[in-house]
């Protein structure tokens, strides 16, 4: 278990951070005592009941909307950052989008779009989320990457593209950045019971069911706690490597 107060003190960046999974790790940081950035993209709804949810915790959460493959939103942002007093502690990258189509029809567009947010967004983030820690050498990055990554799924080739890539991201960082203490790992939930699943019908859903082991889907708490534990001080010795949450998938 982690500590309820294993993040006080600390700065915790998640970006994709006020819905599905996104909104699970944010409240699971202030949970534990973290002070919380969260980034959003397009759902004011969705933002705004974050907010509302996270009243009790003291104002340790701010929202902030901008398209992390924007690199000037992504340099604003962290300038803006450069105001909190021990700096950024933790970035998880959990930003993504789906255009889903089989190869032969998919559009340049959506191609590139899934590339942009979900891969050179996780880049932008990181790069400069390495120059804010290496200053006090200590730093966990946590990229939200995919089993479609390793496996590819049918007509998710731009989707399974970017989460392979956030792997390689992944392996290529935590190398250049060990020795000043700052740890880069990917965390790979399998089916979560988010609204990435919500549009599929249920033929589909009861399907992608059947692919589980232990015959449901994950619950966004628990890939929470996995993210928790590899931001947390006690994973010191977690460096380069993807952890899979997906119930054997």
């Amino acid at each position: 278990m982690i500590a309820r107060d294993a993040f006080l003190g600390q700065t915790i960046v998640v970006t994709g951070g006020t819905r599905g999974l996104g909104r699970a790790m944010t409240l699971a940081f202030l949970e534990h005592g973290g002070r919380v950035h969260a980034t959003w993209t397009g759902n004011e709804t969705a933002a705004a009941a974050l907010a509302d949810a996270a009243a009790r915790f003291a104002g340790r959460l701010a929202l902030h909307r901008f398209d992390v493959a924007d690199e000037q939103a992504v340099e604003r942002f962290w300038a803006g950052l450069e105001s909190e007093p021990e700096g950024v502690q933790v970035l998880l990258s959990n930003a993504g989008i789906r255009r889903d189509q089989i190869v032969g029809t998919m559009k340049s567009a959506d191609w590139r779009a899934v590339l942009d947010v979900n891969l050179t967004g996780s880049f932008l983030m990181a790069k400069h989320a390495v120059r804010a820690m290496l200053p006090r050498k200590y730093g966990r990055i946590v990229f939200v990457t995919s089993p479609s990554g390793l496996h590819g799924f049918q007509g998710q080739a731009n989707y399974a593209a970017s989460k392979a890539g956030q792997i390689g991201l992944m392996r290529s960082l935590a190398r250049e950045v060990g020795k000043r203490k700052i740890t880069v790992n990917c965390l790979s939930p399998g089916f979560v019971d988010t609204e990435l699943l919500a549009d599929l019908p249920e033929e589909a859903r009861a399907e992608h069911r059947k692919l589980v082991p232990l015959g449901r889907f994950a619950t966004t708490e628990e890939i929470a706690h996995a993210a928790l534990f590899l931001a947390s001080p006690g994973a010191s010795y977690v460096n380069g490597t993807t952890l899979e949450v997906h119930g054997g998938l």
